[in-house]
């Protein structure tokens, strides 16, 4: 890998990070966040605390009540005016994507770009929100009836977002659950909450009702469960791991819940693909964002006529991306969230390597750098393979026949998208109806979304969809109108 030089940071503190009842608050105790390039400090953040949580409900409680009675219009103007004051801000957003995730600048501009469509989509979703008519004289006994049903916001809910991208993902919470007519409380990653706090400020400014948004920034074990289990939130949205979720399901009790919690994105590059181009979206598609996404390539299964050729221009591919310093332009892949996360890869790295996996690239680190990897034939009983990667690895399988691969892509629990690189309609669509994913991308890798498109899991432990227009909903109860006239 090439290594990019690193630039100087100024490091901000504060510790007023709580928005509880339009106040900015401090707490007891606090919580670091550093860069994870340079190891810097960035802040202090307050770490919330159980008594913190119930006076957030309280404050979303009546936060709600303000936000059920605004018009539909006044929801959507308000977005809009959070994404165009977004977008003029967009150089002080990107750089404290990078700053806080290491993500490389590029990288954050475009999230940030992605952040303000995000925000735009939910202005549009705010005034199509309607309902229907129903035909209630269509079966005996309701002669003389008619009537429509109507959306409704749910009340408050509980967004909680992970690190990996911290401004975007907290936009498809926000902007959903305000375009619904919702209060929101906000519990941003650890790693990750100062994006958060930026984004609060913003929407307070612009017009936002002081208590229709609180943040909680800390430690979700020291006041998650009062959170998510209060009788006075309607809804837990939750985007991170599969154990947080298990636990925060069991925590909320009987509510709504959303959850998208990672996947193990397979890809198939049948024998009549472009390999050039095969090659090129899976590169960019497993070591974007570190491969710290949860719709990132994990495991690429090749036609064993083109295995070789496909794996020469894989390895080619990512050893000629530039990883380093993050504030460089020309930085493809910055470092991972932490020094700790690139150990466990790198320790199962090594376990796919001792059980006859062979690398072709990378495999190293420095730090939280982690060299982009590629290996090949892992056993399916590796960790690398069988679960959740969640770094910059990808591991390479021949195969001979397309269903021996689309069961093997099938295999693992956790999937969102799916992929196969192929010219033929009838391969392609043959995929699509066997894969096991709730999204298959044709000739594209499996990291692409659209933020208008509904996005979530097809296996275990994932729930609900996001996607603006299908999260608006997913945020609000329907309200049946009959009249009997009869």
């Amino acid at each position: 890998m090439t290594i990019a030089m690193p630039a100087s940071v100024t490091a901000a503190r504060t510790a007023h990070t709580l928005l509880i009842g339009g106040t900015w608050r401090a707490a007891a105790q606090t919580m670091t966040v550093t860069n994870p390039f340079t190891g810097e400090t960035l802040a202090n953040v307050a770490a919330a605390d159980e008594a913190d949580a119930l006076a957030a409900v309280g404050s979303a409680q009546r936060g709600a009540a303000v936000m059920r009675g605004w018009s539909s219009g006044e929801r959507s103007r308000l977005l809009h005016r959070a994404a165009d004051a977004l977008a003029r801000d967009a150089p002080r957003f990107a750089e404290a994507i990078m700053r806080e995730t290491g993500k490389p600048i590029g990288h954050a501009w475009r999230e940030v770009g992605r952040a303000v469509n995000t925000l735009r989509l939910s202005a549009e979703e705010a005034v199509r929100l309607a309902g229907e008519t129903l035909a209630f004289d269509s079966m005996a006994g309701g002669e003389g009836r008619s009537g429509f049903y109507l959306y409704e916001p749910v009340g408050v809910v509980v967004a909680i977002t992970p690190f990996n991208d911290p401004l975007n993902l907290i936009c498809h919470k926000l902007g959903p659950a305000f375009a619904a007519g919702n209060a929101v409380i906000l519990k941003p990653a650890e790693q990750a909450p100062l994006v958060a706090v930026m984004l609060a400020h913003l929407l307070i400014e612009v017009g936002l009702h002081p208590e229709a948004l609180n943040v909680l920034t800390g430690r979700g074990e020291a006041f998650g469960a009062t959170l998510v289990g209060h009788s006075g939130v309607a809804m837990v949205s939750f985007t991170g791991g599969g154990r947080a979720g298990q636990r925060i399901a069991a925590q909320a009790g009987t509510k709504r819940l959303a959850m998208e919690l990672g996947a193990n994105s397979p890809v198939i590059v049948a024998a009549d693909a472009d390999l050039d181009k095969a090659a090129a979206a899976c590169a960019s598609g497993a070591f974007s964002a570190a491969g710290q996404n949860c719709i990132g390539v994990q495991r690429i299964y090749v036609a064993a006529t083109c295995f070789d050729a496909f794996a020469e221009r894989m390895v080619a591919r990512t050893k000629d991306l530039i990883v380093g310093d993050p504030s460089s332009p020309d930085t493809q892949v910055g470092p991972m969230i932490g020094v700790a996360e690139a150990q466990r890869l790198a320790r199962r790295v090594e376990q796919a390597r001792t059980m006859g996996g062979r690398v072709l690239a990378g495999g190293t680190h420095d730090g939280a750098l982690f060299a982009p990897t590629v290996i090949e034939s892992p056993p399916d009983a590796a960790t690398l393979v069988c679960e959740e990667a969640f770094g910059p690895v990808v591991s390479l399988f021949p195969f001979d026949d397309l269903d021996e691969a689309i069961d093997r892509a099938n295999a693992p629990h956790e999937t969102i998208h799916a992929a196969i690189f192929t010219e033929s309609l009838r391969t392609a669509l043959h995929a699509v109806r066997r894969l096991a994913a709730a999204g298959v991308m044709i000739n594209d890798s499996t990291d692409y979304r659209l933020d208008a498109m509904p996005f979530g899991g097809a296996k275990r432990g994932n729930m609900g969809r996001e996607g603006v227009r299908f999260a608006v909903r997913e945020m609000s109860m329907t309200k049946t109108v009959c009249f009997n006239a009869a």
